[in-house]
């Protein structure tokens, strides 16, 4: 077995790839703001590399593969931008950041591994290079350090970091297990992403104002601005999942679906084949093509969900919940920060990739 798998540092700043002071902060009175969030995401980024290392020499390769493959960095994006209403990017910020994006690093370990997905941000996943158990040992040494980090922080006992590992983990099992007789499919999975998705963009929000010493009436209302949009993020996910194979990442149309992982369009036209005809027609097509070996034939009906109301309904349910999040931001000073997490909110469901 060999551990030559390189890990190399991302050449691209976050700003390029996030369009961080172009699309969240676009007033000249905004610019001082733009630079100190820039400026704690490059100190994010370099305390990720130390902080995602071992001595173990295996451990250490596998361990900083999928954060050599790249990621937008949103949860820490969002920790150090709420951190603004309070005393800002305080060493303490800093490592609360590392944190919640080493958690989130470790959840993509087990997802891969849960979901049997071939790739991850463009490369092979984990468990496709080095095996299932590998892959799994991996993100647990993952969340391991984030709990190491967190404990380092001076009042971190404030927090609930374990109460956002056990939802994270309930909604990675609620989500093997499906729907219990007699629980609506809709319903359960808007809980699965709450608890998979939403309680760690949840987390890091709310930990940014904790970490800083902002005012305590602003925890909630952003970790409820977090969850929320964490739902949305991901329903817009299940729309994006749907776009045709994407060049730079390989990711075929329909990964999720093909992988039997249920998304919002495929459960709102299972609703409607109840009562739909064409609904029906185009479930069936579906399910045969997925059972099936003929990928043409799939690859038509995914062009047709995509082109179907459902898919459209989904997006307007993403909507909805970004317009909740934003809603929750009412107690919040009016500002720049403010003002950003508002286009936060509309970058993540405004998104095509």
């Amino acid at each position: 077995m060999t551990t030559r798998t390189p890990v190399a540092r991302r050449s691209k700043s976050l700003s390029a790839q996030f369009g961080l002071t172009e699309r969240l902060f676009v007033s000249a009175s905004e610019r001082s703001l733009a630079a100190r969030i820039e400026e704690g995401l490059e100190q994010v980024e370099q305390g990720l590399l130390e902080r995602v290392t071992f001595d173990d020499a295996f451990a250490d390769v596998t361990s900083r593969y999928l954060l050599a493959a790249g990621g937008k960095r949103v949860r820490p994006l969002l920790t150090l931008l709420t951190a603004q209403l309070g005393d800002g990017i305080t060493p303490d910020v800093i490592l609360a950041a590392e944190a919640v994006e080493i958690t989130h690093l470790a959840s993509l370990y087990h997802d891969d591994v849960m979901d049997e997905a071939e790739q991850r941000r463009g490369v092979p996943s984990a468990q496709t290079v080095w095996g299932n158990s590998v892959a799994i040992l991996t993100g647990d040494l993952l969340f391991a350090r984030a709990s190491k980090l967190i404990a380092e922080i001076d009042g971190s006992t404030a927090i609930s970091q374990t109460q956002t590992f056990e939802r994270l983990v309930l909604g990675q099992l609620h989500e093997t297990i499906g729907p219990q007789p007699g629980e609506d499919p809709v319903e359960h999975y808007l809980q699965v992403l709450s608890d998979k998705t939403g309680a760690l963009i949840a987390a890091a929000a709310e930990w940014g104002a904790t970490f800083s010493h902002a005012p305590e009436e602003y925890r909630q209302p952003l970790a409820r601005f977090g969850e929320r949009i964490g739902v949305a993020f991901q329903l817009i996910d299940d729309v994006i999942d749907l776009a045709p194979q994407d060049a730079q990442t390989g990711k075929t149309a329909g990964t999720d679906l093909r992988a039997g992982v249920p998304t919002l369009p495929l459960l709102y036209l299972r609703r409607r084949a109840l009562t739909d005809p064409e609904g029906a027609a185009l479930l069936l097509r579906i399910d045969e093509g997925v059972e099936g070996a003929d990928d043409r034939a799939l690859e038509s009906a995914i062009a047709d969900l995509r082109a179907h109301e459902v898919t459209a309904d989904t997006t307007s349910e993403a909507h909805r919940w970004a317009a909740e999040a934003v809603g929750a931001l009412d107690p919040l000073p009016e500002g720049g920060v403010k003002r950003a997490l508002v286009r936060f909110a509309d970058l993540l469901v405004d998104r095509s990739s």
